[in-house]
């Protein structure tokens, strides 16, 4: 969404750094690319104004003038202000004090009201809620029977009395899933209305009849991210004639430039609530101007990272996972397989890889991944049996030509999987053996025992007696057993030959 956006910001404030001290054109040449980039992202005359004007008052400021190094000032001014423009802080979901709470969705038609209402719905059920969803939009066809499978999807209950297709009064169907949801203990109500144009009087007039029968504790306009600065426009339209009290953007994953999402906050001073970037239910979070903004530019976006590997991944999985790990215990292809759908239950993997800082400046490698390439190494190791999974160095020229016949691939495909693997194992090995860490003998097994005939040493660098790895003691531990002396394997050395000076 803000890739034209991010990339020109990122270049323009590159360019500061090295300087020692901004002068007044340096500062007057970074606003004008600052702007340019922004009109180019279709963001609103008004808002780039104001941005500009904080910007350039943030940058001549004593502390710039003053900073060891200005360029970074420069970039946390930028920031700060497009966390402003962008909502300043979260803003949460209000809950009413009596249940049930009262949600009304609103917006253009085709803005994705109705799969916004199941997306919803699922991640107010992951926040312990009971939600209802009441079909109101009896305009559109087949607009109930799209939110009953939306709602099936998520597993919520929909109340939809009336078949639509312009049968039945949205007002009436509004006021009894209100009753619904008080009889049945459901606490929050989600109401999805039809679609209408902002010039439609009618049909402003219906949302705000809607509104008068419910008194919603919280109307969302739901805004299309990819219509650009007209949304502003619409935005304005229902403030004056039906009234919201946040914002959700809808299509963050499409390529249109993100003007909407840093003109709707600033023009009608309501905050962004909710994104939604993707088609699945799941892809669906909480609004962070913060996040956003770092994501712009190019400093990724750890904490969303971190969220959605915790609701992706179940606590057992991982703990499983890093125990094996750092036990040493050999990693396998059913592990590698494990931990790829894992990976894979996350997303797209250039979504993943985009919220780690710096890649922003590999977005065209980023681009070019294919999670296409993740099923055909899944289908490949799906058509190994256990023993090679457990085991891949028994694939031998008959396995490999198997494997490829059954996944689909080629031999060769089935050799670098294998070699790659291999690569991997030897890597891990190598980095939990030089942690130092309690259990990790296996890294010494080819120097356990005795040492080589003819040799006193054992076969390790060092000349350790019998080629042993020394263990540390456990933390907490006595790290002298016996008393006083030194673990087995170590040795004092021989002060006489240091040839200290006398007392």
């Amino acid at each position: 969404m803000f890739a034209t956006l991010s990339d020109r910001l990122q270049k323009t404030l590159s360019s500061l750094r090295g300087k020692g001290r901004l002068t007044d054109a340096d500062i007057d040449a970074t606003a004008r690319e600052i702007r340019l980039a922004l009109l180019e992202a279709d963001v609103a005359l008004p808002v780039v104004k104001d941005f500009i004007a904080a910007v350039k008052e943030g940058a001549r400021g004593v502390e710039v003038s003053q900073a060891l190094n200005p360029a970074q000032q420069v970039v946390k001014i930028v920031n700060d202000e497009l966390v402003s423009v962008l909502g300043g802080e979260t803003r949460l979901l209000r809950l009413a004090k009596n249940p049930p709470t009262v949600i009304l969705l609103a917006g253009l038609q085709g803005a994705g009201k109705t799969t916004l209402a199941g997306k919803l719905a699922l991640w107010l059920k992951s926040q312990r809620h009971v939600p209802l969803l009441v079909a109101c939009d009896l305009q559109r066809p087949n607009a109930v029977q799209q939110l009953q499978v939306v709602g099936g999807q998520a597993g919520v209950e929909v109340f939809a009395p009336e078949p639509g297709s312009g049968v039945g009064d949205p007002v009436d169907v509004a006021r009894r899933g209100i009753e619904l949801a008080q009889a049945k203990g459901y606490d929050v109500v989600v109401v999805d209305t039809a679609g209408r144009l902002g010039v439609d009087a009618e049909m402003m007039a219906q949302a705000a009849a809607i509104r008068d029968a419910v008194q919603p504790d919280e109307i969302l306009f739901v805004v299309d991210a990819m219509v650009g600065q007209d949304a502003v426009n619409t935005a304005q339209a229902f403030a004056d004639g039906v009234g919201f009290s946040g914002v959700v953007l809808t299509k963050l994953d499409g390529d249109a430039r993100g003007g909407a999402a840093l003109s709707v906050r600033h023009i009608t001073g309501q905050p962004i609530l909710f994104a939604s970037n993707g088609e699945k239910l799941e892809d669906f979070d909480v609004f962070h101007p913060e996040r956003m903004a770092s994501r712009i530019l190019g400093m990724g976006d750890v904490l969303t990272l971190i969220e959605q590997a915790e609701r992706t991944f179940e606590a057992h999985e991982m703990e499983a996972t890093a125990s094996k790990m750092m036990s040493g215990e050999d990693f396998t292809l059913e592990d590698f397989l494990q931990q790829m759908q894992m990976v894979r239950r996350m997303g797209p993997i250039s979504n993943i890889l985009g919220m780690l800082p710096g890649m922003g400046q590999m977005k065209e490698q980023i681009a070019a991944i294919d999670d296409k390439d993740l099923d055909r190494i899944s289908a490949i190791i799906r058509s190994m049996t256990p023993a090679e999974r457990a085991d891949p160095k028994i694939i031998n020229g008959s396995r490999r030509l198997r494997i490829a016949n059954g996944s689909g691939s080629t031999v060769m495909d089935v050799n670098q999987l294998v070699d790659r693997f291999f690569e991997a194992q030897k890597m891990l090995k190598q980095m939990t053996g030089g942690m130092g860490l309690p259990g990790m003998r296996k890294a010494g097994k080819n120097a356990k025992g005795k040492g080589k005939k003819g040799k006193k040493s054992g076969g390790r660098p060092g000349g350790r007696p019998g080629g042993t790895v020394p263990q540390l003691p456990p933390v907490g531990a006595n790290p002298f057993p016996t008393g006083g002396g030194l673990p087995p394997g170590f040795e004092l050395p021989d002060l006489s030959k240091l040839k200290l000076p006398p007392r």
